[in-house]
């Protein structure tokens, strides 16, 4: 029995070269890994996290890419040939997928410039909801209400990240007339008190008798805080003035209706 020398020598170098690439990726992403999440806090690792799968997704290709134009020119196969024929291909694809193309471009972008990352609160015109999925060619968007919107990330050059940045919440108190201002005064900046020991409160400032209304005193207290707790916190405060109130026996005046019979009033 004979054996092809030639063909156990070219499918022997075919097999060294995939395994040296094979190598090559494993040893390249270790490396990559190990320098990029040294010494980093979680919202940055979930940033470099996806980068770094972008990375090394890229020098995969490209490493094999390598290693098939190896084993193909080994055997003889004309890979200019082939090189011809997928840059047409790749024209044609181009044109066809531009919009597909422009999203992956943005999410890279999205990722690269850290507009946001899952779990940030954003917004994007009138519409505010938590990023719950993060790919390169859509942005999922979870609503307060709980709908789920999809988005494409070629759509999103216009968004506002609220979990970047502190927000100043108002909180508007009406008063009865009747009530003593310093008494009312002592009750809010004890509430304020309070307030602050929520950590993700920054400050929170007594800002003092905002309007006189018609039918009540309204007075004024500013909270600066994150901004994705801007609703937990401002429903926290006002809660917080009702139970408060009550236990000064302060009033917050109301709406009433005298409904008469058409007697005359004495």
């Amino acid at each position: 029995m004979t054996y092809n020398n030639d063909f156990f020598d070219k499918l022997l170098y075919s097999v060294v070269v995939f395994v040296v690439g094979l190598v090559l990726y494993s040893l390249l992403r270790k490396v990559v890994k190990k320098l990029f999440n040294k010494n980093k806090d979680t919202y940055e690792l979930k940033k470099r996290t996806t980068v770094i799968e972008l990375v090394l997704n890229v020098v995969k290709f490209f490493i094999f890419g390598i290693v098939i134009i190896m084993i193909l020119d080994n055997y003889g196969v004309d890979t200019k040939g082939i090189f011809a024929s997928l840059g047409i291909v790749g024209v044609v694809l181009g044109f066809a997928l531009q919009d597909t193309v422009q999203d992956f471009l943005s999410g890279i972008s999205i990722i690269i410039e850290n507009y946001y990352v899952i779990g940030d609160v954003v917004k994007i015109g009138d519409f505010v909801g938590e990023v719950v999925d993060l790919s390169l060619k859509s942005t999922k968007v979870l609503s307060v209400s709980g709908e789920k919107y999809i988005f494409a990330n070629r759509n999103m050059n216009s968004v506002i990240n609220l979990s970047q940045e502190r927000a100043g919440v108002k909180i508007d108190v009406p008063t009865a007339y009747e009530e003593d201002v310093n008494k009312v005064e002592k009750v809010l900046n004890g509430i304020i008190a309070k307030l602050k020991d929520d950590e993700n409160i920054k400050d929170c400032v007594y800002l003092g008798v905002d309007n006189l209304a018609d039918s009540s005193i309204i007075y004024s207290f500013m909270i600066y805080c994150k901004a994705s707790e801007r609703w937990r916190i401002r429903r926290e405060a006002l809660r917080l003035v009702k139970v408060e109130y009550d236990k000064a026996n302060i009033k917050i005046p109301y709406t009433q209706i005298e409904v008469h019979d058409g007697k005359k009033i004495v």
